[in-house]
């Protein structure tokens, strides 16, 4: 499993401040919309494989359909993979950072 990681772990090394927040916050949009992508090329590629289907005339491109399937779903697994990984590491360096503070203020 090892060799599918995508994103890198990293923690704080202080509280979150605001300007960290918003940052935080910058990336997990930008996360919900690189998901977005993934599942927009993938639709594309489903697309053009069921098109591909569709021509009779043409029986050599079977195979490129059954590649553009297949990428399909490779691209719409690799996306919802990448994003509940950086999803969890967004979530861990946020309550590391919500425990440091509440044992700062105790």
């Amino acid at each position: 499993m090892r060799l599918l990681r995508f994103g890198r772990d990293f923690k704080p090394d202080e509280e979150v401040i605001l300007r960290d927040y918003l940052a935080i916050e910058r990336t997990r949009l930008a996360n919900e919309r690189t998901l977005l992508s993934y599942i927009r090329s993938s639709l594309y590629l489903l697309l053009g494989g069921i098109g591909l289907f569709q021509l009779k005339d043409f029986a050599d491109f079977k195979f490129l359909a059954f590649l553009s399937l297949g990428f399909s779903a490779i691209f719409f697994l690799i996306g919802v993979y990448r994003f509940t990984l950086l999803k969890k590491s967004l979530k861990r360096l946020y309550y590391i950072s919500e425990d440091k503070e509440k044992t700062e203020q105790d």
